[in-house]
């Protein structure tokens, strides 16, 4: 295991540019690990055994080994999609609703976790809000919106805007404790921090894999455990999803018991072999020294933001309520955004506010060379 920024560092070639990368929160760059995994996918299917099943099954089975590894599960419960709102519309499809039923939610949700329960109102469903104050949707918040008629609670393991990391254990186990799913739209906390989704009574979570988990676009994945899926109505059906799959002119719809059973169909195998080159490389760190690098990178760049006259959001909120977002709002976000570009730093604007959110890579020196463009 490495513990070396400047070997992490070399393992991105974006950073061979000069140019600073503050938007993992939006798309992450890729490294060599990558790079190479999709190069030595794309020669097999070019010019070796171009149909090696063997290889892609090895391929899948690792990556959902490693993901399992990082929320502290086991790869049968984790499912191949191709995005965090869909993962999420297969528990809110699945379901077996009835009228009268509640969603909470909160309002400052990114939409990916909100219009797939929106979309249960024509039966019957109502979705209520939790309210944020100052940026912020706590735990208990969101247990102040339940009531007798809650079945679901969604919410994100991180803000999208203000990078508020709420109590996923003391909202899991308030669900659990009173029958209501609960359901975690991971994707702007994984690879980040970590997650334990039998520590946290998760029962479904979605997340993409290009973001924080520094894989490519069009892949995501679900978690969902063995009670839940024994409970939900399989949404699509495909060949792959049925137990006895080979047999192929035996048309029989058992579903297959693993979280297989979402899997209808093919893979996108390049979007997982890019994503496995990224989980191999972050094996190489270790989550610990992902974290504290992180949340080391996070209390700086808000320090230095303070020190320069701009107030970060989340002022006074602990460091296990942190992330690796940081956000603030400028008087002229769309030139100061502007002239950030124009030096070098990526960013975000979202919603009149300023988003930078560096990795585990980024140094205190870039975030003081960013802050000095402000």
């Amino acid at each position: 295991m490495h513990q070396s920024i400047e070997y992490f560092r070399s393992r991105y070639p974006f950073l061979q540019s000069g140019h600073i990368y503050f938007n993992h929160a939006a798309t992450s760059p890729l490294s060599f690990n990558v790079l190479e995994k999709i190069e030595e996918f794309l020669v097999m299917r070019s010019t070796g055994a171009i149909d090696d099943f063997t290889m892609v099954l090895g391929i899948i089975a690792k990556a959902k080994a490693l993901t399992a590894a990082l929320i502290n599960t086991t790869g049968d419960r984790i499912a191949f999609v191709d995005n965090t709102t869909n993962g999420i519309n297969l528990l809110a499809q699945g379901m077996q609703w009835q009228s009268g039923d509640e969603v909470v939610l909160n309002d400052i949700e990114f939409p990916a976790n909100v219009y797939p329960f929106l979309n249960l109102q024509s039966k019957g469903v109502s979705v209520v809000f939790a309210k944020a104050h100052d940026g912020i949707v706590s735990a208990e918040d969101i247990i102040a919106a339940c009531t007798s008629k809650t079945k679901l609670v969604s919410v994100s393991f991180v803000q999208f805007l203000t990078g508020y990391r709420a109590d996923m254990k003391l909202l899991g186990e308030y669900c659990r404790k009173h029958n209501i799913i609960f359901c975690v739209d991971a994707i702007q906390g994984l690879g980040a921090l970590p997650l334990d989704v039998k520590e946290c009574c998760i029962d479904f979570l979605s997340s993409g894999t290009q973001k924080w988990l520094m894989g490519n676009m069009g892949l995501a994945f679900i978690y969902i455990t063995e009670e839940l899926q024994q409970r939900l109505r399989t949404a699509y059906a495909g060949w792959l999803s049925v137990e006895d799959a080979w047999n192929l002119l035996h048309y029989e719809l058992i579903p297959k018991k693993s979280a297989e059973a979402f899997q209808p169909g093919t893979l996108n195998l390049l979007g997982i072999c890019s994503y496995l080159g990224a989980l191999e490389l972050f094996e190489e760190s270790g989550q610990a020294y992902r974290e504290q690098r992180i949340l080391d990178n996070t209390e700086y760049l808000r320090e230095q933001l303070t020190a320069h006259g701009y107030k970060p959001l989340l002022h006074g909120v602990k460091r296990e309520n942190l992330s690796g977002i940081t956000s603030f709002v400028p008087v002229n976000p769309d030139e100061l955004f502007a002239k950030l570009s124009k030096a070098h730093v990526t960013c975000s604007l979202r919603e009149g506010m300023i988003r930078f959110a560096p990795h585990y890579y980024n140094t205190k020196e870039e975030i003081d060379a960013a802050v000095k463009e402000l």
